[in-house]
């Protein structure tokens, strides 16, 4: 089974589908699950978009609109967290998960879906701790201040993930685990984001909640976005078991915002579950992974590949990127 991550939407569902499905072409493949990491942004309408927790000049309507009135359908199933850029309206009516639009599955405040035999939980928002303990007491018509805090996690959320029973194999989060920037290349990511710094010095960057769910349910991957970003890390729980995280960037031209993997429930392969600390962190997800970008939001196939080390392959073109690899849940 084919899955794509995606980072940060923004709206943005016109491209992604289209690198994705040009992916399925040039490769001979097909996607069959595509999981967006936040700020997923479901704008049905002008009223929507003024409930949408962001500065004016970046208040759009976005492309969802036409698959929620029927005039495109999703050409993937895509499921998705919420970010803390959304429009707050629409996603507070299916609080505890439901279909936006034909393919198109919000994951709700916190919640859990299995799919083809992967089993997948999801937590929406990102972490303010005054609000933390709080109920979700906000509610039409919004405030400045409620439309942002309403997308703060709470508690009450994190206690029915802590109650899950049985194996994890994916966990989504907007915001990453509290602590993860130190189970990866960090001066990598401080070179990327040097205004990170004092967080992870300090370690306060990320969210708490998370990293006692990371912690808790031990999920075979973790994928975030929120800081825009690639960043991967191994998590090793002192058990012998491991989580490999993956946060990605947002969609625009030259970020690496997407990869797509193969997934299936089994077995790990030992010889493979790792992480590349070197010059792009990459996750390897099994025996070969393929680095493809673009500018023309195209994936380059064919016979112009430059053999890099253990068994990765780069191609590129200047812009977007499409990673090929094997997922093992």
């Amino acid at each position: 089974m084919k899955i794509a991550i995606e980072g940060c939407c923004h709206g943005e569902l016109d491209k992604i589908y289209e690198i994705l499905t040009k992916a399925e072409e040039r490769q001979g493949i097909k996607i069959d699950l595509l999981i967006c990491c936040g700020d997923f942004q479901a704008v049905r309408n002008s009223d929507d978009m003024m409930c949408m927790a962001v500065p004016p000049k970046y208040r759009q309507i976005g492309g969802f609109h036409q698959y929620y009135s029927g005039a495109k359908k999703a050409p993937f199933l895509t499921i998705f967290v919420g970010g803390n850029h959304e429009a707050t309206n629409h996603l507070w009516e299916l609080s505890y998960g439901g279909w936006v639009a034909p393919n198109i599955y919000y994951m709700g405040n916190a919640g859990v879906v299995q799919y083809g035999g992967v089993r997948i939980g999801g937590l929406s928002g990102i972490f303010k701790a005054h609000h933390y303990h709080q109920a979700h007491f906000e509610g039409p018509p919004y405030s400045e201040d409620t439309m942002r805090s309403a997308y703060h996690v709470r508690s009450c959320d994190v206690y029915r993930l802590k109650q899950l029973k049985g194996h994890l194999d994916i966990m989504v989060s907007h915001d990453w685990p509290l602590g993860a920037c130190h189970h990866g290349n960090t001066e990598q990511l401080l070179r990327k984001k040097p205004h990170f710094r004092g967080e992870v010095e300090t370690n306060t960057l990320g969210s708490p909640p998370a990293e006692e769910l990371l912690q808790l349910l031990k999920p075979s991957y973790w994928f975030s976005a929120h800081l825009h970003v690639k960043f991967a890390a191994l998590y090793h729980h002192g058990d012998g078991s491991f989580t490999k995280f993956l946060a990605l960037d947002k969609c625009l031209p030259n970020r690496r915002y997407l990869q797509v993997g193969k997934g299936g429930v089994g077995a790990r392969d030992e010889r493979r579950d790792e992480v590349l600390m070197g010059r792009e962190d990459e996750v390897l997800m099994g025996e070969d992974e393929v680095l493809m970008e673009d500018g023309e939001d195209e994936v380059l196939m064919g016979e112009d590949e430059v053999l890099m080390e253990e068994d990765e392959v780069l191609m590129e073109d200047g812009e977007d990127e499409v990673l090929m690899g094997r997922m093992r849940c």
